[in-house]
């Protein structure tokens, strides 16, 4: 499966990037980086600058279509940058349209908030986003990772990058099962 990996060219949380990223190559996928700029994407461990990462595709050049899924990673900086960048969100809510599986971590549920695809659904994140996530129609859970299919799709989400063991496991099953 060719899974997506939405980020701003700056601000991700280089490990909620790069675990999921190497979780989905281990297990046979092919793993594309997705941006709102060609070149390099700037990761961060958490305020301090920390490698970069090249731009497989730019998300005004690709589709959900040529995709089976989508990680959209968190740090604080990202989700904000994405849900500012109409192509971005367009491309977010093109994965909800067409049912394909969305795994979100740490703050990337702001980006779903933006694509309005959250009402209805349960979902966990960093605990800042509660309140935005309920403003939104949807209903937190302080839990490691929750698997949300009251949709068209499913939605994995995670609090935070001591999950990412749960969160790797739980996306590339819930992948696997919408026929990766």
């Amino acid at each position: 499966m060719r899974i997506a990996f939405l980020s701003a060219p700056e601000g991700v949380e280089q490990v909620e990037l790069t675990e999921p990223w190497q979780a989905a190559k281990d297990a046979g996928h092919e793993p594309v980086l997705v941006s709102t700029q060609s070149g390099e994407i700037q990761g961060f461990n958490h305020l301090d600058k920390a490698d970069t990462f090249p731009v497989d595709e730019v998300v005004g050049d690709t589709s959900a279509d040529s995709f089976g899924g989508l990680v959209l990673p968190g740090g604080v900086a990202n989700p904000d940058f994405l849900r500012m960048d109409e192509k971005a969100v367009a491309f977010v809510r093109d994965f909800f349209r067409q049912g394909r599986p969305v795994a979100a971590i740490c703050h990337a549920p702001w980006t779903l908030v933006e694509a309005d695809v959250v009402r209805g659904r349960v979902l966990t994140s960093w605990p800042s986003l509660r309140t935005d996530l309920g403003n939104a129609g949807a209903t937190w859970v302080d839990e490691q990772v929750k698997v949300c299919d009251h949709g068209d799709n499913v939605l994995i989400t995670s609090r935070k990058p001591d999950d990412l063991k749960a969160f790797c496991e739980t996306f590339l099953a819930e992948f696997a099962k919408a026929g990766g």
